[in-house]
């Protein structure tokens, strides 16, 4: 059911990301425009469409996240944005070879407002795509990035519009102009509702923090309380995005796996490694009562990286770091229910001391039918366990007989995640059984 869905939306989206390219091929053409300058308009239709709805992946849209994993949908976002750009630069590429003449269009100065338009547009468009794929190599901090993001996003789409009303071209045409009033305005919707309506319901829904508590691996639990609402359903593996004590429509929002129980709803927590400019401070919070300014805001949950849509006989639970805390939601999840199938949890670390959570799996083998397997690439003296990095032969020592009828939840880091998926692939476990959550996606 969950591919027929996925399939359906899929559709849907490219319908909509493709219609003024179908429409503008299949349609009638201008007196005296050839075949390539018409061609390098409907690819810059196309790059425009895809960057105007560029908002659907990432707007955490409930139909979208009960059916995809989000962080494929934010790499979708990703990858879409890389071709997005190429279709727009193919448009003044191709124009410009076909009509040499036309370059002089790139002179801002007597260039007509329509060209400037389409200029700056491009500008932005190269601008959003490198400082998002080189915002670490340029140290350009989270929030920086995400306000700079959501105004060259606005500036790009804006001067595009501007410049195919300037352009009139096609805009002459009634299909064409309703098509191009109409996609802007479910844009704005989007932006109304991801905005608008989203931060309203958050701000009926606040949290107030109750702990702050260390672990090891330079890692805290943040612990939440709902205040005067009876709290959120979320299943093992899920995540959600944190406000923390700013209001919900501010860019300053996380996105953190659920690390405790899902069956219990007065408390959430999870459990945050200090890595970045937003992490780095959770170990600086004090335990609030909500007043303003000192609420947090819960969106979530999100996600299909849930033990409750995959049952099995028997599960493995593979995570490197602070890749365990949606794992340890899991098996507290599976303590409080006293589920007794078998897992096994391979687990990655740099050092037994950083080993997040060490303690309280000790306590789990005894409550669940549960085997732990630490793998440490730099073990103590004396240490007997598995040493290195997880690979295939590691994988064959421990997985069971039955390893293809198990289901296998993998998080960690994406160089790890892609190693782990390729071994357990040779060692002939089915892909539909691997579930993957990368948790750098934001």
């Amino acid at each position: 059911m969950r591919s027929l869905r996925a399939t359906f939306w899929i559709g849907v989206y490219f319908l909509l990301v493709f219609s003024p390219f179908i429409i503008l091929l299949v349609g009638p053409r201008p007196a005296g425009r050839e075949f390539w300058r018409e061609f390098s308009v409907a690819l810059g239709y196309a790059g425009l469409s895809l960057t105007g709805f560029q908002f659907i992946p990432t707007a955490r849209l409930p139909f979208l996240s009960d059916v995809f994993p989000m962080d494929t949908l934010y790499l979708f976002h990703h990858r879409i944005s890389l071709a997005s750009l190429y279709l727009v630069l193919a448009h003044p590429i191709i124009l410009f070879i076909n009509n040499p003449f036309t370059l002089r269009l790139l002179n801002l100065v007597t260039a007509p407002g329509r060209a400037r338009a389409g200029v700056l547009a491009v500008l932005a468009m190269i601008i959003l795509v490198v400082t998002s794929a080189r915002r670490k190599e340029l140290e350009i901090q989270y929030e920086h990035w995400r306000a700079a993001h959501i105004i060259f996003s606005v500036v790009a789409a804006a001067m595009a519009l501007v410049h195919i009303f300037g352009v009139r071209y096609h805009t002459a045409n009634p299909v064409q102009r309703a098509l191009w009033i109409a996609m802007p305005a479910l844009w704005l919707l989007m932006v109304i509702y991801v905005r608008g309506i989203r931060t309203i319901m958050l701000l009926r829904r606040p949290y107030q923090i109750v702990e702050v508590r260390p672990e090891r691996g330079d890692s805290w639990t943040l612990a939440l309380q709902p205040l005067n609402h009876p709290g959120m359903r979320f299943v093992p593996g899920q995540v959600a995005w944190l406000t923390v004590q700013r209001i919900p429509a501010a860019i300053r929002e996380h996105p953190f796996s659920f690390s405790s129980s899902a069956e219990r709803t007065d408390r959430i927590e999870f459990t945050i490694r200090s890595l970045g400019d937003f992490t780095s401070t959770v170990k600086d919070l004090q335990p609030s009562s909500c007043e303003p300014g000192q609420c947090v805001y819960v969106d979530g949950p999100y996600g299909v990286f849930d033990l409750d849509q995959s049952a099995a006989p028997g599960y493995v639970f593979i995570a490197g770091g602070i890749g365990s805390a949606p794992i340890m939601s899991m098996l507290r999840t599976m303590a409080d229910r006293d589920d007794r199938r078998p897992v096994l949890f391979m687990y990655g670390n740099q050092n037994w001391e950083r080993v997040t959570f060490r303690e309280e799996l000790e306590e789990l083998e005894k409550r669940l039918n549960l085997t732990v397997v630490h793998v440490l690439e730099d073990p103590p003296e004396g240490w007997t366990g598995e040493t290195g990095f997880m690979n295939v032969e590691m994988f064959d020592r421990h997985l069971p007989e039955n390893r293809a009828e198990l289901v296998y939840f993998v998080c960690g880091p994406i160089p790890m995640m892609d190693v782990v998926e390729r071994a357990l692939l040779r060692l002939d476990v089915p892909l539909s059984q691997i579930h993957t959550e990368r948790y750098e996606m934001a």
